[in-house]
């Protein structure tokens, strides 16, 4: 379904989030095949969020991925909760994913350390080799990773940041029930920067839910701008996008 303004982009617009989460996991189960055809390894990047529960629960399912083949990292993580608070994305990967295969390597950010010293950690093992495949979603402002509107950087030097999020950000985490109140969500957080998913060699970006209706259409409408951080992703010759009927609109109900 072609019907916005970057008309090449590769949009695949699916009727349910459950035939989103098929379609999207499968083209991802797809790509590491065929990756790891030529090489004896690969690295992925995974987002944690509940627009990735259906393509995370094909992947755990796939009988074909190497998961031993597959060295993995969180694209980030909340400062300030306790180390076995469900909310922790490390959490949420380990519990649909990680749990139920058995990756050569998983790395989490540890935000319960000393934040300078894990940055300097985490970008080391990052940096350590090329990023293949990044599995994302956007946010309702727009942000990819935890990179808001308020702090984007597309030329951002740094491999992983702190950076205080913006309310728009901590409201989501409410409104998708994954904490109960406002005051409950952590205002500091660490993340990959925008280069760092940018520069891996395949993204799939998977966004339902109705709640993501204005980001989508600024992502995909909208010239690059930090305002929506997201809209980088139109410059990325290998970022697929999954969409299902409740998050894809013909027009929006208010622009950035």
């Amino acid at each position: 379904m072609k019907n916005f303004k970057n008309y090449w982009l590769d949009v695949n617009v699916l009727p349910s989030r459950e035939e989103l989460g098929r379609t999207a996991g499968m083209d991802i189960e797809k790509m590491i095949i065929e990756l790891l055809e030529t090489r004896p390894e690969i690295r992925m990047i995974f987002a944690a969020a509940p627009s990735q529960n259906e393509t995370l629960d094909y992947l755990s399912g796939s009988a074909k991925i190497e998961w031993n083949r597959i060295t993995a990292f969180n694209m980030d993580e909340y400062i300030g909760l306790n180390d076995n608070a469900h909310q922790l994305f490390s959490s949420y990967l380990n519990s649909r994913l990680f749990s139920k295969v058995k990756c050569k390597n998983v790395h989490f950010i540890n935000s319960g350390a000393d934040v300078a010293g894990e940055i300097e950690r985490f970008s080391g093992l990052i940096s350590a080799a090329p990023v293949d495949i990044v599995c994302l979603g956007i946010g309702e402002n727009g942000h990819i990773a935890f990179n808001d509107p308020s702090i984007a950087d597309f030329r951002d030097p740094e491999i992983i940041k702190e950076v205080k999020l913006d309310l728009e950000s901590r409201l989501q985490q409410v409104n998708e029930k994954c904490f109960s109140r406002l005051e409950d969500v952590p205002e500091m957080a660490l993340t990959l920067t925008i280069p760092v998913l940018m520069n891996a060699s395949y993204l799939f970006c998977m966004v339902p839910g109705k709640s993501k209706r204005n980001a989508v259409y600024n992502t995909l409408n909208l010239p690059v701008t930090k305002e929506c951080p997201a809209t980088i992703l139109q410059q990325h010759s290998n970022c697929k996008f999954y969409f299902d009927m409740d998050s894809f609109l013909f027009q929006p109900s208010k622009q950035v």
